[in-house]
């Protein structure tokens, strides 16, 4: 066992997938307190939980919540080729499996549960959801990716020539690499944190991992109205990686009757740990707001039930 804070206790464990590989699985949680509800980490492409989402697990332990995270297939401490997706249903599905036995434990089950996606983690999140409609109790979808800007999106016909290479090169790097993290992060230290974090991924984009994440961008936009459950979507102002006005579409496309957008001005695709510390604390504190609301509507409900 490690600590990542002195109030937050910190536990590591591998799990097997009903592929047979190796993923890793982190919990985050305040010493001596009972946890008010679990939070289900869903972190974005390349990344990881234990270290790219401490920050982030270390300040909802300390509001709290019971925290975990799992790294997908080929990413961070999982087995699997680095940052290659040969199926993003198996992805969700792994996440599913994991999720739903923590919260199926005994000392859980009457928990709140809610999914936390960061950009691509946005997509996990929301596949979540739309796979168990009525199981999750709200998410927090931070620069979610749920829709290719126009400008980006492949003509026809090379999404089917692509199609067609996917089934022959897979693995091939074949899309070159951007550097994202000069324009998702603001603040140079933690551009730095970043590029030293071993456990990232930041080579070329191999094949099959771009044309799974272009189907799945696709389908998730033509199915955002059937997004139901009580969300929290958030988007830096200046995000040059997914524009604001894709998380507006999924909350003016969204059916659920609980839903809120913020934008925060000025701020970049990272803005949860990439901005100056005062503009992070704000963002903290809207969405450990959002999440104290919710979770006690839960609560009172399930007593008056009782």
């Amino acid at each position: 066992m490690a600590h990542a804070d002195d109030n937050v206790e910190y536990e590591e464990e591998f799990i097997e997938n009903q592929r047979g590989a190796r993923l890793f699985t982190c919990r985050f949680v305040q010493r001596n307190v009972e946890p008010k509800a679990l939070i289900f980490l869903c972190h974005g492409y390349g990344s990881e939980c234990s270290i790219s989402m401490r920050d982030i697990a270390t300040r909802l332990a300390k509001a709290g919540y019971a925290v975990r995270g799992v790294d997908y297939e080929g990413h961070g401490k999982s087995s699997g080729l680095r940052g290659y997706i040969s199926s993003f249903d198996d992805l969700v599905s792994d996440c599913s499996d994991y999720f739903m036995s923590v919260c199926e434990r005994r000392e859980n089950k009457k928990k709140p549960r809610y999914l936390f996606g960061l950009s691509m983690g946005g997509a996990v999140a929301l596949l979540l959801h739309l796979k168990a409609p009525t199981y999750w109790s709200g998410a927090v979808l931070v620069s979610p990716m749920c829709k290719i800007d126009g400008k980006m999106k492949p003509h026809p016909l090379v999404i089917s020539i692509l199609k067609k290479l996917c089934s022959i090169i897979p693995t091939w790097k074949m899309i070159p690499a951007k550097d994202m993290i000069d324009i998702a992060i603001k603040d140079p230290e933690k551009r730095q944190e970043v590029r030293s974090n071993p456990y990232n991924y930041r080579g070329s984009l191999r094949l099959g991992t771009g044309h799974e994440l272009l189907r799945v961008s696709l389908a998730i936009e033509r199915n955002l109205h059937q997004v139901t459950l009580p969300f929290l979507v958030m988007h830096g102002g200046d995000d040059k990686i997914f524009d604001p006005s894709s998380s507006e579409l999924l909350y003016k496309s969204a059916s659920s009757t609980d839903k809120t957008f913020k934008v925060y001005d000025g701020m970049w695709h990272a803005f949860t740990f990439g901005e100056a510390p005062e503009r992070v604390e704000l963002v903290f504190s809207d969405m450990v707001a959002w999440l104290e609301q919710r979770t006690m509507k839960t609560v009172v409900a399930q007593e008056a039930s009782c």
